[in-house]
């Protein structure tokens, strides 16, 4: 009798693990789908590069630097970018 109880509580288990699985499943595709179709899925492997000059404008442009500090930095980067230019005009060596 004992054997038989055993029993009904493993497929009842099972019963409970399957549904929770199809549960999280339904959720996940239910994510991914909306993800798509408001075009906010990011690209795998693939992370979004911005210049440094841009992440520099987007930072004046929020209010995070002033103008002078804004000035001095884009100047460094232009002239670290310019060619020839060995090395990077952030160090003092």
């Amino acid at each position: 009798m004992m054997s038989l109880m055993w029993g009904y509580g493993l497929l009842m288990f099972f019963g409970m693990t399957l549904w929770v699985v199809l549960l999280a499943l339904l959720i996940w595709a239910m994510i991914r789908w909306l993800n798509r179709r408001t075009g906010q899925e990011p690209s795998p492997g693939a992370p979004e590069e911005r210049s440094a000059l841009e992440i520099l404008r987007q930072r004046y442009a929020r209010g995070e630097i002033d103008h002078t500090t804004f000035e001095q930095m884009s100047e460094r980067l232009q002239g670290a970018n310019a060619p020839g230019q060995r090395g990077s005009s952030w160090t003092n060596s």
